[in-house]
């Protein structure tokens, strides 16, 4: 079988990949010109024990024995050979076996490649979506420290931008905890880092001295000095989100470049979740803020009289609407309380924005609050002048306590009348009435007077109850009449359990139909009194 006993030793030599020949012993029988430049020094008579590699004296010896993998009368086997990669393929003819040897290092190379790029995809994916489950910043902030230090780095450092002159910094080091601190940094004193909060392209990792890293960017717990550093701006949605520090200890191997390629991949991502989730925050920031100034105030006792209030939006996910409520106390016990209900027409957050601007000029208009008419005209005036087409609906109730009763003062403004519960369960309607607010130039009005006595309550609402659509068919109207009988055996209760059993049962009316939005405001002279002298003579007074 020995190629040069054929004649073609030209052929044989010209051969475009190594091959040698080898007898069952192991002794080399001839071997081409580029087996010899690949094995150099080995020739015909020489031991493959003494010029070849390992992986393939094994393949040798297994196949002489009749042991090896064989695949179409080929037993094929993969080795290196210096800096190469071989797929060597044998056959054998009685007691000689012809290995040929094929340079696979390229193929290696680009299934290595192909491997690591499938797994970076997937950790990029897998990253994506954890740091896009959360708006949260910190989470955000922590999910990208703990990945780029299990798969980037031994230990990742993320600087976000200052607020108030201090960066908030976040660590974590491989197999360590996360923590965030707030510091007082001088970006400057770390190569590149000041160009990376900046929005700069990185620098190489290769220019940057790991000696220059300063104590703070190193985590506690990082162990042995830093070997290399990457650093890389964390790009954000028009505005830097930030810089990540990567860095590994001193025996691991420097960053390459696919692999500061790939960190600026992974900042590109963490960046623009870090972004968004900083938006979201300024944003939640800025609608509670504002949110603050729109949703219903939280009543309590004022000057001895009970106040309780409900309100639901048309909405679910909604927390304010067109109906409002509110209760300006008097500066004493002897100058009136103004209470306010209203309902601005239409729903959602235009309605309330109104609704927000009713209630800054009610409150601007408070010196004013004894004459309701002259407050409901200056109101309308203002309506009118703006540029919104909505109108509104208003009750001004003036309340001031006297002994033991509860004195109001009740004007309506096109809209539904109180309703007053008497101690004894009757319940009437109160005598006012007037035209809408914000639609024709004058206001006309009537104010009506009604005096509470203890345990009695006066109930301003608005027309989402009596107009809830629901019942058994579900389209039947609460109405007036069901609130006035769900009002008869509310005689003697607090002012809350009034709101709470009102709205009890206008929301189990609706059940989850659609509805207006429904506010409720009650006013109660309280039951309970305590004895106090005066003159010489025990009065009933009530406690505060």
């Amino acid at each position: 079988m020995n190629p040069l006993n054929t004649g073609s030793t030209t052929l044989w030599n010209q051969a475009p990949c190594p091959a040698l020949v080898a007898d069952t012993a192991g002794g080399i029988i001839a071997l081409n010109q580029a087996a010899a430049t690949l094995f150099p020094g080995a020739g015909p008579g020489d031991c493959l024990q003494d010029t070849a590699p390992t992986w393939l004296i094994d393949a040798h010896v297994h196949l002489s024995g009749g042991v090896g993998v064989t695949v179409g009368g080929l037993t094929s086997v993969r080795g290196r050979l210096g800096d190469r990669d071989f797929l060597a393929h044998a056959t054998r003819a009685d007691d000689e076996v012809v290995w040929w040897l094929f340079d696979d290092t390229e193929r290696r190379q680009a299934e290595q490649t192909l491997r690591e790029e499938r797994e970076r995809t997937a950790l990029l994916a897998d990253a994506s979506s954890a740091l896009l489950s959360s708006l949260n910043l910190d989470r955000c902030m922590e999910v990208t420290a703990r990945t780029a230090s299990t798969h980037l780095a031994d230990a990742a450092v993320i600087i976000a931008p200052a607020g108030a002159r201090r960066h908030p910094v976040t660590y974590c080091h491989r197999g360590g905890p996360v923590t965030h601190v707030r510091l007082d940094i001088d970006p400057a004193v770390m190569p590149g880092l000041s160009e990376a909060l900046q929005g700069f392209p990185p620098v190489p990792s290769r220019w940057i001295d790991p000696c220059e890293v300063p104590p703070w960017a190193i985590p506690d717990g990082f162990t042995g000095p830093v070997g290399s550093v990457s650093v890389a701006p964390l790009p954000g949605h028009g505005v830097p989100a930030g810089a990540i520090v990567l860095l590994r200890g001193g025996r691991a191997a420097a960053f390459s470049e696919s692999e500061e390629l790939f960190a600026r991949l992974f900042a590109a991502r963490a960046g623009a979740a870090l972004s968004a989730a900083r938006m979201y925050a300024e944003q939640a920031d800025i609608t509670a803020t504002l949110m603050r100034e729109l949703l219903p105030p939280t009543l309590r006792r004022v000057h001895g009289v009970e106040y309780a209030g409900g309100y639901r939006a048309s909405v679910q996910t909604d927390r304010v609407g067109g109906d409002f409520y509110d209760v300006h106390p008097g500066g004493s016990d002897d100058q009136e309380t103004l209470a306010v209900l209203g309902d601005v027409c239409g729903k959602g957050l235009e309605a309330a924005v109104l609704t927000g601007k009713i209630r800054n000029t009610l409150q601007a208009l408070l010196p004013l609050a004894q004459d309701h008419a002259h407050v409901l005209q200056l109101l309308n005036d203002a309506l009118l002048t703006s540029h919104h087409t909505r109108f509104a609906t208003l009750v001004l109730a003036s309340v001031r306590r006297e002994e033991t009763a509860v004195r109001l003062r009740l004007t309506s403004a096109g809209h539904p009348a109180p309703l007053v519960v008497r101690a004894d369960g009757t319940v009437v309607a109160a005598a006012t009435r007037g035209s809408l607010v914000g639609v024709l130039p004058e206001v006309s009005t009537q104010t009506a007077t009604v005096e509470l006595r203890p345990g009695e309550t006066c109930l301003l609402f608005s027309d989402g109850i009596t107009e809830a659509r629901g019942g058994p068919l579900g389209d039947h109207l609460f109405g007036e009449a069901r609130l006035r009988r769900a009002l008869a055996g509310c005689a003697g209760m607090p002012a809350q359990a009034v709101v709470e059993r009102v709205q009890m049962l206008a929301s189990d009316w609706v059940g989850t139909g659609r509805h207006d939005d429904m506010a409720l405001l009650a006013v109660t002279a309280p039951r309970t009194t305590r004895l106090s002298a005066v003159d010489g003579r025990t009065r009933g007074r009530f406690t505060t």
